[in-house]
């Protein structure tokens, strides 16, 4: 199952009202870009812990060279799903193949040892009685020593620690850690990478500049990844595509823009940022709002049976905009706002009682209270859902 990498010398549409279509869309960038060769795949994967089923019948296909998150709220299932893959977890039920072998399921089960699977910790899990560059050395055991000192230098370098080799884990930030952590896992060139976690016992400031980073080492390196996450700011910023767990199931997989502006079912909507659902009457070839009448081709996917029929319409704060005018003309009222530093986020309740979020900058203030007019500015079709 050994998969030769590169080395680092060598680097230098389904319809919205849907809920189980799943894309394939993803991000590419120079370096470490997906294809269609899956390195990974589970198919029907259930896991059950006595009358608990904590995974229900998972399908998924992760490319060569892809950085797919699981994403989720807690106890969704994404962290099993990961054990699962690992081999920390034996599935009750379906198979999971890495590079088309069976690891898992049809009467087999290959120990995580012998899956050529590389797992980075949340709490980092270093040796501290070894150096930063033993530690990284400590799964080459079929390299000579001259080899095993070559490849620990290339990955030191890769992930900006050339210097710090000698240095003793506890000396170092978390950060720091979190890299060696990665660079020991990526040393004996796994097939896939898994990331249970990884920026969860960093403050927040070095949460956010660990992101890209570590995206940098894993595309730089080439390998397969798969993260978990609890966080959607995390998960849309690193991944090329994210798969939304929900009880067990995975609602979505579909690139980060896409997830975010085409959520195929309410949960992944009102999960991924914040979701207003505005009521909508389709009229032969518009559809009648609270805040207006706009084009039916606003919304993605709408076709003629559904003329006549009411249908709620997904609008994300930047979609809307709040606007001065008098009580007579008003279309709603600000109820609530929140100050996020950057910005105000306005909560505007409607004529009809529909509240909608607006989202403006920091320097444009309106007050709990003040008549407000509501604009649509999005300049992307809409995702829309039967109502309710």
């Amino acid at each position: 199952m050994s998969h030769q990498r590169p080395t680092t010398d060598e680097l230098s549409d389904p319809a919205s009202r849907g809920d189980d279509a799943v894309t394939s869309d993803s991000r590419t960038e120079t370096g470490g870009d997906p294809t269609d060769e899956p390195v990974l795949e589970l198919s029907g994967v259930v896991k059950r812990f006595g009358t608990e089923t904590a995974v229900s019948g998972v399908d998924l296909a992760v490319n060569e060279g892809e950085l797919l998150t699981l994403l989720g709220p807690s106890g969704c299932g994404k962290t099993t799903t990961l054990r699962t893959i690992a081999g920390l977890e034996q599935p009750t039920e379906g198979v999971v193949r890495v590079r088309g072998e069976v690891v898992a399921g049809e009467g087999q089960f290959v120990p995580p040892e012998q899956r050529n699977v590389g797992m980075v910790f949340q709490e980092f899990a270093l040796f501290p009685h070894l150096s930063v560059a033993e530690n990284i050395a400590f799964g080459l055991t079929e390299m000579d020593a001259a080899a095993t000192d070559e490849r620990v230098a290339e990955l030191l370098d890769l992930v900006g620690l050339s210097d710090y080799g000698d240095r003793s884990p506890a000396d170092l930030s978390g950060g720091q850690r979190q890299r060696v952590a990665l660079a020991r896992s990526l040393a004996p060139e796994p097939d896939v990478l898994l990331l249970d976690e990884p920026f969860s016992n960093l403050d927040v400031r070095l949460r956010v500049e660990m992101r890209e980073e570590v995206r940098r080492i894993i595309k730089a390196a080439g390998v397969t990844a798969i993260s978990v996450t609890h966080d959607q700011e995390e998960a849309l910023s690193i991944s090329d595509r994210v798969a939304v767990m929900h009880d067990g199931t995975i609602e979505q997989v579909a690139a980060p823009g896409e997830l975010f502006e085409h959520p195929e079912s309410r949960f992944v909507a009102s999960f991924i940022g914040r979701a207003s659902f505005l009521a909508a009457r389709v009229e032969g070839e518009t559809i009648e709002t609270a805040i207006g009448t706009f084009p039916r081709s606003l919304l993605k996917g709408l076709s003629d049976e559904y003329v006549g029929a009411d249908v709620d319409v997904l609008v994300r704060p930047d979609d809307l905009r709040a606007t001065a005018t008098t009580e007579a003309e008003a279309l709603g009222r600000v109820v609530e706002r929140r100050y996020t530093g950057p910005s105000f986020v306005y909560h505007v309740e409607l004529g009809d009682g529909q509240v909608v979020h607006c989202l403006h900058n920091h320097a444009e203030n309106f007050e709990v209270g003040d008549y407000v007019g509501v604009e649509l500015g999005a300049d992307h079709t809409l995702a829309w859902y039967p109502a309710r």
